[in-house]
């Protein structure tokens, strides 16, 4: 998830205390996007107002009295004293919030790979017998329904005029999020979700595009459709830095009928609280890594109520989106890191030091780059490395440990992979021998995020839920806190919540105790 809000352009909403007090003053011409809330039975005369102020309907608010509209600033003051309006506020933007063992036959199929969350949340201790009796409802980017680890699962979903069809996914980012859910348990094929039997029933909202962010509208829309749908969990791997009144009326209805709905913590490693995760009715998310470690990215304050796995997570991705990076030099077989936008190509070369990379040097032509990291971005060394006619590039790391880097949208044409401090060190000492860097297309990705702790954590709830169906939401919710693996210091706190999420303590607890104990 990445925070994102937009700017407040009417100061006079200030002062009837739905917009920020940081409103600035809008201009004659400026046009501002807000949500229209209104008294039931009154839509017509409030088309009409809307109609009159020269607004433009964008979004129709599904299951509730309101309406997304595009208006001249100016107009929103005058607007909002209409007798039939109960609210108006700003329509605030939502974004998308980025180890594994070899299966061997218990409890899951051979030749598939056990990403460590699986093993971390306790999914492989209690099996998805039951899990037909519930439906989770993604809220995300799509879902790519002719994924060879996806496409046997039971899942339904909705159409949107301005994302497309739910089984299209040109993020990938919710594709990710559904594999972590309910990869399916098949022998020699990828990887296993938490709920891997095709027996969970999924329905799929999509209301990110290849752009990667949607209004605060549209996600009410789309929890209100995730509740028609009759969907018991609600997984929303996204957020952002602002509050909409819209929105949290709609997941506090959600609530209200039994939905239990969860959101991602966010992943700027400050107190910020993202929404909707910090709304009471949703159950916020951080992030773990494999060794149970607060992640360094994930958001940290009162509103953390659980923690899942969300460091290097491997999961589905569309088929062909993914990459595979590999690096040999000599005889010794390195693990590298992946560059983010490298061509997916392969070459073997001489490797060459090419310094931090900041300037062209044709002595590395025909070679493999070896680059420090350092002073200049990715995108700079490894163009530099090509331009200097160096046919691949390794950029290993000045500081511990391994990473992955970005391309971002600069376009090149050589191989690139990332390593660590040490691996750099040791290839130092390799100059002259051949290197061979490899990327190839895949159909999974490792990927960081409390995007990635949060299904596990919806997933869970589903898993646990199925063995108990007659709990309400709001009882295993209870459940999973009190029984979550408590980390950091004694009790709840800012970074991990009550803990790490525990299947098979939630189910022992409920089993022994009763619901919502």
């Amino acid at each position: 998830m990445k925070r994102g809000s937009l700017t407040v352009v009417c100061a006079a909403l200030a002062a009837l205390g739905m917009m920020s007090s940081a409103a600035v003053a809008a201009t004659d011409d400026a046009t501002t996007r807000v949500i229209v809330s209104f008294k039931h039975g009154a839509a017509g005369p409030v088309r009409a107002a809307i109609a009159a102020a020269r607004g433009h309907i964008k979004h129709e608010i599904h299951g509730m009295d309101a309406v997304a509209v595009e208006l001249p600033a100016r107009a929103v003051a005058a607007l909002a004293r209409h007798a039939n309006i109960e609210f108006i506020e700003e329509d605030v933007k939502r974004y998308p919030l980025a180890g594994t063992t070899p299966t061997t036959g218990t409890p899951y199929a051979t030749g598939q790979l056990m990403p460590y969350g699986i093993k971390q949340v306790q999914a492989d201790q209690l099996p998805d017998t039951y899990a037909a009796n519930r439906k989770v409802c993604i809220i995300d980017s799509g879902y790519d329904n002719a994924h060879e680890d996806l496409k046997g699962n039971n899942v339904t979903g909705e159409y949107d005029s301005g994302t497309g069809w739910w089984y299209t996914d040109e993020n990938h980012h919710g594709s990710h999020v559904a594999g972590t859910i309910a990869a399916i348990n098949q022998a020699g094929v990828g990887v296993v979700g938490v709920n891997p039997n095709k027996q969970l029933k999924l329905h799929i909202v999509k209301v990110f595009g290849a752009d990667g962010w949607a209004y605060s509208s549209t996600l009410a829309s789309a929890a209100n459709k995730c509740g028609a749908a009759g969907a018991n969990v609600i997984s929303m791997s996204l957020g952002g830095g602002r509050k909409s009144t819209l929105e949290q009326r709609a997941f506090d209805k959600l609530q209200a009928r039994g939905v239990l709905s969860i959101a991602a913590a966010g992943n700027d490693g400050n107190t910020v609280v993202s929404y909707p995760a910090g709304y009471a009715s949703v159950v916020m998310v951080g992030a773990v890594d494999e060794n149970k470690q607060w992640a360094t990215f994930s958001q940290y304050n009162s509103k953390v109520e659980l923690a899942g796995p969300g460091v290097n997570v491997l999961s589905t991705v569309p088929m062909g989106a993914g990459s595979e990076s590999a690096l040999t030099v000599g005889a010794t077989v390195y693990a590298p890191g992946g560059m983010d936008g490298s061509p997916k190509t392969s070459v073997t070369a001489p490797l060459a030091d090419f310094g931090i990379g900041d300037t062209v040097n044709t002595a590395v032509a025909g070679k493999v780059c070896l680059i420090a990291r350092g002073t200049v971005d990715f995108a700079t060394k490894v163009s530099n490395c090509q331009s200097s006619g160096g046919v691949g590039a390794v950029v290993y790391n000045n500081a511990a440990g391994g990473f992955g880097g970005t391309l971002g949208t600069t376009v090149t044409s050589i191989p690139s992979v990332t390593a660590s401090d040490t691996e750099g060190a040791q290839m130092k000492a390799q100059l002259g021998q051949n290197a061979t860097v490899s990327v190839k297309a895949t159909n999974y990705a490792f990927y960081d995020g409390t995007s990635m702790a949060t299904p596990h954590v919806s997933a869970v709830a589903a898993l646990v839920w199925s063995y108990f169906p007659t709990c309400t939401g709001a009882q295993i919710r209870t459940s999973l806190d009190n029984s979550a693996m408590d980390l950091g210091p004694a009790g709840r706190d800012t970074k991990f919540g009550y803990g790490l999420v525990q299947a098979k303590a939630a189910y022992d607890r409920i089993k022994s105790l009763g619901c919502g104990k």
